[in-house]
């Protein structure tokens, strides 16, 4: 198995992992519950109209933390908005009640992204057990 398939397995089983950023000198942080895996790259959305995604603008560094029983992952580097919309219409599928969301009729969209100069760290509670550069 690919790293970064593994790492896509460990966001899937976890269900739910966290975006954290920031705003100004405050830390954020946010459920998500949905990416998409495409020639060996992660995707993420965010709406286009939401705090997260200008905090992303404005500083693109990130970390993703999901955690599944005594083990976790922490997705660290910096993000990159994508301008296919072929991505966001795959999570739209894959979470259709966020169609009523993101539509023409609303005007929201769903910003997808990925991480360059990103880092994957699977945890144990004292201690790194693998770590990759992607």
């Amino acid at each position: 198995m690919k790293k970064i398939e593994k790492i896509s397995n460990f966001l899937t089983e976890a269900g739910v992992f966290f975006l954290a950023t920031t705003d100004g000198d405050q830390p954020k942080c946010r459920p998500l519950g949905v990416h998409v895996l495409r020639n060996d790259q992660l995707y993420f959305g965010v709406g286009d109209f939401k705090d997260v995604y200008k905090q992303l603008r404005r500083n693109p560094k990130t970390e993703i933390v999901a955690v599944k029983g005594d083990d976790w992952l922490r997705l660290y580097g910096e993000a990159v908005f994508e301008q296919d919309n072929t991505i966001a219409q795959e999570i739209l599928e894959k979470i259709p009640f966020l169609k009523e969301i993101y539509n023409e009729e609303t005007g929201y969209k769903l910003a997808i992204f990925h991480l360059e100069k990103a880092t994957a760290e699977f945890r144990s509670l004292m201690t790194i057990t693998e770590s990759y550069e992607l």
